[in-house]
């Protein structure tokens, strides 16, 4: 079971590529298609995770730099995902295999018709709801994974087949879905720029004097955002310039590797949708009928990369001030840190959830209310989680790992409470 979790379900390129050629076996492709489609979509997720990769590592300084101001910059020992997942990875691992079958069962039988393909997030919402369970009190191990991978499993497909319209609406492509949990906020940011937004006037149509035109790239336009906050953040933290660096130099440096990742990101992103995209007809047709492939949010970013930039900086600014006030009133009672990652991926995508229901304006004044919603989360959530997984969720949450785990707390509450009536 390990091996299989391991080889294939925390394996991304490895998994869409097994997902690719079902898709075209099905289709009876000759195997010279099945072998070039396949590994044509692992390389797709690999280049796609490479700039992935690339963007997280210029902005991981950036949070740790912050952190470390705050007793929230380093991981107390039983509150950081490291140390939870060293005493409940068994119970994560089983959770997440049962969890994959209901999830195929649910888009089989049922109306809700999605397949989750976003192979790391398969393995970080059991990982959430086993620390649910174990915060609202089950201690009975099948309970335990019965609980998490029922949970898991409703997620990965009600909140795909719940998006899919707000994914249509941003990118005028109905053959896929979100399956990031960028979705409570992202489809707030939709929510509200449907009533305050102005569909006339598009992010992407930002009228730019011929002397600005370089700012039509993503990748410098991005890595001059990343710049910019370099050398405000080293001012204010001169810890983020290692010895022999000037903060100038890091800045560009870094901008410059936050530019390639996106340019890289972009095209893993174009490269996988070529392919698993008609692959996936295969499987839809035979095994699971009209189901929707549910992708990682960089698969949207490359329909509208000006509100991604856009919104990630409305964020960053937004979050930022929410922030300060919070920590200056101990609003949550722990500190909170500024949250670079969430805006980034969430906030760019609940900027293109925004953009698509309500044009420009609707983009920024949808993301506004995303990450005020998001640093409300993370604060609640990682008071909620004080036990399991608070500092990690003081990273990486703010998103639906942050709402849905909280509900799924106060149910585990309820059933610890129902079957101690019973035991």
């Amino acid at each position: 079971m390990n091996a299989i979790i391991n080889s294939i379900f925390r394996n991304p390129p490895v998994l869409l590529a097994l997902i690719s050629a079902i898709g075209l076996i099905l289709q009876r492709k000759k195997i010279a298609d099945v072998i070039k489609g396949s590994i044509l979509a692992a390389v797709g997720m690999v280049i796609l995770d490479a700039g992935v990769g690339m963007l997280v590592g210029s902005i991981v300084p950036i949070n740790n730099a912050v952190g470390s101001l705050s007793a929230s910059g380093s991981a107390a020992q039983g509150l950081s995902d490291v140390t939870f997942l060293a005493d409940y990875g068994g119970f994560v691992g089983t959770a997440m295999l049962v969890g994959m079958i209901i999830h195929v069962l649910i888009a089989r039988f049922t109306p809700i018709k999605t397949i989750f393909l976003t192979g790391h997030m398969l393995w970080w919402f059991p990982v959430v709801f086993v620390a649910a369970g174990v915060e609202g009190g089950i201690e009975n191990k099948i309970i335990l994974v019965a609980f998490a991978a029922i949970a898991s499993a409703l997620y990965w497909s009600i909140m795909p087949w719940i998006m899919r319209k707000y994914v249509s609406d941003a990118t005028g492509d109905d053959s896929f879905t979100l399956g990031h949990p960028a979705g409570f906020i992202a489809m707030l940011s939709g929510f509200v720029a449907s009533k305050v937004g102005d569909k006339s006037k598009s992010t992407e149509d930002i009228n730019i004097p011929e002397g600005l035109s370089f700012f039509r790239e993503i990748s410098i336009t991005g890595g001059i955002v990343i710049l910019i906050m370099y050398i405000v953040i080293g001012l204010f933290v001169p810890s983020l310039v290692m010895e022999g660096e000037t903060l100038v130099m890091l800045a560009i440096k870094q901008g410059l590797a936050f530019g390639a990742g996106l340019t890289i990101m972009l095209s893993g992103v174009r490269l996988l949708i070529n392919q698993i995209i008609p692959a996936f007809k295969g499987i839809s047709e035979k095994l699971v009928p009209n189901a929707l492939p549910a992708f990682d949010c960089p698969i949207i970013f490359n329909y509208k990369p000006n509100a991604v930039i856009i919104g990630f900086m409305v964020a960053m600014v937004t979050s930022t001030i929410i922030i300060v006030i919070c920590n200056t009133f101990n609003v949550f009672g722990i500190m909170v840190i500024p949250l670079v990652i969430t805006s980034f991926f969430e906030c760019g995508t609940a900027a293109v959830f925004g953009e698509g229901q309500g044009g420009l304006k609707g983009a920024i004044i949808g993301t506004i209310v995303a990450a005020i919603a998001m640093v409300l989360l993370v604060g609640i959530s990682a008071v909620i989680f004080s036990g399991t997984l608070q500092n990690w969720l003081l990273i990486f949450g703010g998103n639906d790992f942050s709402v849905f785990g909280v509900i799924a707390k106060f149910i585990a509450e309820l059933i610890t409470s129902v079957t101690g009536m019973f035991a």
